[in-house]
Parts: C-alpha cells; sequence; structure tokens
C-alpha cells in the first residue's frame, strides 16, 4: 500500500490511521487484538491512541488504550513496521494535565511503559496549554527526541495563530517542530479546519491526520434520528448533526455510495483521504465488518462528480 509522508518527518503512514480510542471502550482486549491484525494484514501501519483513553468509561482511569496496544504489540512483535501515534497534556485522573517539561518527562515513561515499547513515533501535544512557554514545551520534546524515546511531534486540538508561533519559535531556537496537525475534521465538520488552519498545514508542509473521520460514527448513516442515537454509547455525540444539512450530507454519500458501489463510511472516508491538505483521516471500528468498510476506502478514488456533490451538501 503506497504510504504518505507526515509533514518534513521521517514517518510513512498508510492513507488510514486506526482510531484507539475504542480500546478498552467499545472494543474489549479481544476484539482489540483482532482489529488489529486485521489492519495490519491489509497493510496499514499506523495507530493512533493517547494516554487519557479511555477515562471516560466507568472504572477506567485512562492508560486503558495504551494497555491493550501494548498487550497486542507484545504479543504479534514487528514493531519496526508500525507507527504508534500517542498523546499528552489532557487531564489524567488524580495525576495532572499540561504540557509543562517535568509532566511531559514522566508522561511519556508511563506511555512507553503502557505501550511496552522503546520509542514513540509520534508524540502530540493533545491540547494546547497557554499557561506554559512554547520553549518549554519544545525543549521537553527535544530531550524525549535526543533520548531516543520520541520520533517526531504533533500538535492537536490547537488554533491557526498559537500553531504558527510555535513553528516560529522551533525554528528560531533550533527546537524540534510540530510535523502534523491533529484536528477535528471530516464532511458535517468542515468549519474548524478549513481556511487559516489549512492554509498554514499547506505552507508549512505540516501532515494532517484528522480525528472523527466519521464524525463518531454519522456518517456512516446508521442514525437519523433522536432514537438512533440511543442505541449506542457515540449516541449523545452525534445529536448535533441531526439536522438539516446532517440530513443533506448523508443523502448525498448514500447517492455517491450507490453510483461507486461502496459504503457511505467509505466514501466519507475517501473525501478526506482526496482532501489536498489531509494526509490520512483517523477512524475506528468496533467489529471485523466495520473494517472492512475502513479498508475498502483506501482502495477507493472518487471522480469530480462525486467530490462536487459532497463539497454542495456539506458547505459550512
Amino acid at each position: 500500500m503506497q504510504k504518505r509522508r507526515l509533514g518534513n518527518s521521517p514517518l510513512q503512514i498508510a492513507p488510514v490511521v486506526f482510531g484507539g480510542n475504542v480500546f478498552g471502550w467499545t472494543a474489549d482486549e479481544a476484539m482489540s487484538f483482532r482489529l488489529l491484525d486485521g489492519f495490519v494484514e491489509a497493510g496499514f501501519n499506523c495507530i493512533d491512541t493517547a494516554d487519557v483513553y479511555c477515562k471516560w468509561v466507568a472504572g477506567n482511569k485512562g492508560g486503558e488504550s495504551e494497555t491493550i496496544l501494548g498487550n497486542w504489540l507484545k504479543a504479534r512483535g514487528g514493531r519496526d513496521r508500525l507507527i504508534i501515534a500517542t498523546k499528552v497534556g489532557m487531564e489524567m485522573p488524580g495525576i495532572g494535565q499540561g504540557l509543562a517539561r517535568d509532566y511531559i518527562l514522566k508522561r511519556a515513561e508511563d506511555s512507553l511503559k503502557r505501550l511496552k515499547t522503546d520509542y514513540i513515533d509520534l508524540y502530540q501535544s493533545h491540547t494546547d496549554d497557554r499557561s506554559i512557554a512554547l520553549e518549554e514545551t519544545l525543549s521537553a520534546y527535544r530531550q524525549l527526541i535526543e533520548e531516543g524515546k520520541v520520533r517526531a511531534i504533533g500538535a492537536s486540538n490547537f488554533e491557526a495563530p498559537r500553531l504558527a508561533r510555535a513553528l516560529k519559535r522551533s525554528a528560531a531556537d533550533a527546537l524540534p517542530r510540530y510535523e502534523c496537525l491533529q484536528p477535528l475534521y471530516n464532511l458535517a465538520d468542515r468549519r474548524g479546519f478549513e481556511g487559516e488552519m489549512e492554509g498554514l498545514c499547506v505552507k508549512e508542509n505540516l501532515g494532517v491526520i484528522a480525528y472523527y473521520g466519521l464524525a463518531a460514527g454519522f456518517l456512516t448513516g446508521k442514525y437519523r434520528s433522536q432514537a438512533d442515537c440511543a442505541k449506542g454509547p457515540r449516541g449523545q455525540r452525534v445529536k448535533s448533526y441531526l439536522n438539516a444539512r446532517g440530513l443533506r450530507i448523508l443523502k448525498a454519500l448514500e447517492e455517491v455510495a450507490a453510483r461507486v458501489h461502496a459504503k457511505p463510511a467509505s466514501v466519507a472516508l475517501a473525501w478526506l483521504m482526496q482532501r489536498p491538505a489531509v494526509t490520512a483521516p483517523i477512524a475506528s471500528a468496533t467489529n471485523l465488518g466495520q473494517l472492512e468498510d475502513l479498508i475498502a476506502a483506501a482502495r477507493l478514488r472518487l471522480d469530480q462528480d462525486a467530490i462536487k456533490a459532497l463539497d454542495g451538501a456539506s458547505a459550512p
């Protein structure tokens, strides 16, 4: 499978990233192993997680996703063929949060232990921390890179002016550079990324791995009413999409999917893959059928008529 380079880093990733937020939540360890096996066997190589996944589940405290991923890595081997991405900065219950130097260094060690690996390919600031100087955060990442514990760094949930400042500081002080951005971006959520942020990523050659590639499952077409939202654990997140625009997007997805003989989920991800700024969307699966839709998306090339229809239906 053809890989795409992530920014100016040495990392080469396949065009879909598996979202590990489901490990320890809607996919138990056994199913997580099956999903990861299928994903890698299909030629994909990048898995995204975070230290806080899945703290929102009753009885969890964070770190569950990394632990399951680490158990799989130990059981399966082949670490050098994979790109493992994780994140730091959001609140870990009873531990702390933020992007202070000491906090990053300690949380990196915690993640490495849970992941059962010596290094993290892509370590990302999960959210901006304006209380800490950019130099302090970037210097912590420099230490981790120099120690061989991190290969490249990225940012998530940053605003364009702040990300631009971080890039300038990296250049001015010879500090490591954020090589990618992880933004909320999909057919239903376009406004936050398109425009200033998208332009910055293209100008600075930043990789973009968009999270919620399927809008928490809305773009699969399985949520069409308030009653549907009560059927699954992500239902509450989907309610905001149930409006005239959202239903218009679903209609366009279904029409394109019927014409190209694919599932709406595959079409939605293929649209993201063909956006000029996007390196790869992040998407999750909780069963092998959903995984097939992710795999099919990478094989799908939408023509200009399909792109135009989807662009029009989803226009912000």
